[in-house]
């Protein structure tokens, strides 16, 4: 009789300690405390403003973006793995789970949403050009038929142009934005095009600062979303982040920081589920 007490007394003290130590583990690996656990976001590397590797780490307002929702999620800083995501590469990076969310200038459209779904949007952007300072040939978008245009290959600015903006234009596809720059300000391209909060930022850089200027066109509205693997629970999850985001003012902080110095006058917080066409 007295061995069983002292079995059962046993089993309640190792009981005990596995719960001790199933806990220890948890907070390890989960919020703020550090451990193992990561999670993997996509973003851009060569946009200024928006997401760029530079020598002191990653920047931008879609680097805060992803930075304040992986919080939410439960991640510090130090467990995020950012990771290149190319115009090109992004559903096939949430198809093969090599990302967990990509944020990272991504228009939502319905060819995209038959492939991954989107929380969002978290951003109201305008597809606009960007030219050379002394330029005066291109002032409207029809001036754009008679223009070498630079955009990036898999973006939806390259088929806006292509589609419906201006079908006379020569477009010159390129690999990355940054990539444009050099034929642009040696004249091999007349206008690059894309979204103004990207433009924004490489016409504020310091070794290109007066040498170009945006057109001013609104050609079109580019919702900014963030793309998750389709059927994921996360989208929800992010959502919510993205609405303590805004109601908390984080949003704004981050949007002055990273393309309020261009001179860069942004849309109100969209709504979520909110896709203006």
């Amino acid at each position: 009789m007295k061995l069983l007490k002292v079995t059962a007394a046993s089993a309640t003290v190792l009981a005990l300690a596995l719960s001790v130590t199933a806990c220890g583990s948890d907070d390890k690996d989960g919020g703020s405390s550090g451990g193992d656990k990561k999670i993997t976001i996509g973003i851009k590397f060569d946009q200024p403003g928006l997401g760029q590797k530079t020598p002191n780490g990653y920047a931008g307002f879609d680097v805060d973006v992803a930075t304040y929702v992986a919080g939410k999620l439960g991640y510090s800083k130090g467990q995020i793995e950012w990771r290149e995501s190319k115009s090109a590469d992004r559903e096939t990076m949430l198809q093969r789970g090599d990302v967990d969310f990509i944020t990272a200038t991504y228009s939502i459209t319905p060819e995209r949403q038959e492939k991954v779904d989107f929380a969002g949007p978290y951003l109201l952007a305008h597809q606009d050009v960007l030219v050379r300072a002394d330029e005066d040939g291109i002032k409207s978008p029809e001036d754009l038929n008679s223009a070498k245009l630079c955009s990036v290959t898999g973006s939806t600015s390259a088929q806006n142009v292509k589609d419906k903006l201006a079908p006379k234009a020569q477009l010159q596809p390129y690999p990355t934005y940054s990539a444009c720059l050099p034929g642009l300000q040696n004249g091999a391209v007349d206008a690059l095009t894309t979204d103004d909060s990207i433009l924004a930022g490489y016409a504020s850089q310091a070794q290109f600062k007066g040498r170009f200027k945006l057109g001013g066109f609104k050609l079109t509205n580019e919702n900014y979303g963030i793309g998750v693997k389709k059927g994921s629970d996360l989208k929800d999850r992010i959502n919510k982040a993205l609405e303590e985001m805004v109601s908390d003012g984080s949003w704004q902080k981050a949007v002055d920081a990273n393309l309020g110095p261009a001179g860069y006058k942004n849309e109100p917080a969209p709504k979520i589920g909110e896709i203006k066409s």
